[in-house]
């Protein structure tokens, strides 16, 4: 199986950052993606961010241009870099792996709440 741990979660600002990191363990699989969701309360769960196996990545709209995913393979550790937070941004944040088995693997979410 695939262990998913967040951590980076916090209370900001508007206008500040965070950076959330998502560290990988468990089993050997064959990734095809791995990427950030989040849900705020009374919501769907929504994807903020992908990365690949080969390196491309994705954004929702809504954060394109505030927020970066970006992967360490030798710590096979993910990152998702928050710029510009907005009080919309506020959320609980789950890492992903996607595998090419069609298989998900969650993490346990880490909150983010972005308030003055």
């Amino acid at each position: 199986q695939v262990k998913l741990v967040e951590s980076g979660g916090g209370l900001v600002q508007p206008g500040g950052s965070l950076r959330l990191s998502c560290a990988r363990s468990g089993s050997t699989v064959s990734i095809y993606a791995m990427g950030w969701y989040r849900q705020a309360p009374g919501k769907q769960r929504e994807l903020v961010a992908t990365i690949t196996s080969a390196s491309s990545t994705n954004y929702a709209d809504s954060v394109k241009g505030r927020f970066t995913i970006s992967r360490d393979i030798a710590k096979k550790t993910v990152y998702l870099q928050m710029n510009s937070l907005k009080p919309d941004d506020t959320a609980v944040y789950y890492c992903n792996a996607h595998l090419y088995s069609n298989n998900d693997f969650w993490g346990q979410g880490t909150q983010v709440t972005v308030s003055s």
